[in-house]
C-alpha cells in the first residue's frame, strides 16, 4: 500500500507539469523539449513538402485515373453483358427454330413411315390377291388336267373295251368287209 501512495504521490506531482505540456497556451508546450510541440511541426513540415511537391494533385490524379480506368472497365463490362445478352437471345431464337425443324423432320418421318406402311400394305394385299389368282389358276388348271386326263383313260378305256368287243365279235369275213368299206369311203372322199 505504501508504494501506491508514492506511485500515486509522483503522478500528482508531474502531473501540472505534464498536462501543462499539452496545453498549446502554456509556456512548457512552445519548448524544444516538448515532444508534442516537436512531432507537430514535423506534422506541419510533411504537410508542407507535400503540397511544394504537389502529392495531394498527383494523388487527386491517380485517384481520377483510376476512377477512370474503373468506369471504362463497367462500361466494357455492360457493353460485353449486352453483346451476350444478344448473343444469348439469338442463339436461343436459333435453338428454337432447329427445335422446330427437328419437329417437323420428326413428323414429316412420322407421316412418310405411314404412308410407306399403308404401301407396304396395300402391295401386301395386291401381292396376295395376285398370289391367290395365280393358285386358282393353277388349280383350274389342275383340274382341267385331271378332267382332261380322265376324259383320255375313258376314251382309252372305252377304245380297248370296245376292241375287245368287237374282236370277240368280228369274224375274218367281217373284218375284210369293214375294210373294204373304209377303202370304199376312203377313195370316194379323196376323188
Amino acid at each position: 500500500m505504501r508504494y501506491l501512495t508514492l506511485a500515486s504521490l509522483s503522478l500528482v506531482a508531474a502531473g501540472p507539469a505534464f498536462a501543462a505540456s499539452k496545453n498549446p497556451f502554456s509556456a512548457e508546450f512552445w519548448k524544444l523539449s516538448n515532444t508534442d510541440l516537436i512531432v507537430a511541426i514535423a506534422f506541419v513540415l510533411f504537410i508542407a513538402v507535400l503540397f511544394y511537391f504537389k502529392v495531394p494533385g498527383m494523388i487527386t490524379k491517380m485517384l481520377d485515373d483510376r476512377a477512370a480506368g474503373i468506369q471504362s472497365d463497367i462500361d466494357e463490362a455492360r457493353s460485353l453483358r449486352e453483346e451476350a445478352q444478344t448473343l444469348l437471345a439469338s442463339y436461343e431464337r436459333k435453338q428454337q427454330e432447329v427445335q422446330a425443324q427437328a419437329d417437323k423432320i420428326v413428323a414429316q418421318a412420322k407421316a412418310d413411315a405411314e404412308a410407306a406402311a399403308e404401301q407396304a400394305r396395300a402391295d401386301l394385299k395386291t401381292s396376295i390377291a395376285r398370289r391367290l389368282a395365280a393358285a386358282e389358276d393353277q388349280i383350274a388348271s389342275a383340274e382341267a388336267g385331271a378332267v382332261k386326263e380322265v376324259r383320255d383313260m375313258a376314251a382309252v378305256v372305252a377304245v380297248q373295251a370296245a376292241r375287245d368287243v368287237i374282236a370277240k365279235q368280228m369274224t375274218a369275213d367281217a373284218a375284210n368287209g369293214l375294210i373294204d368299206d373304209a377303202i370304199s369311203q376312203v377313195d370316194a372322199k379323196l376323188h
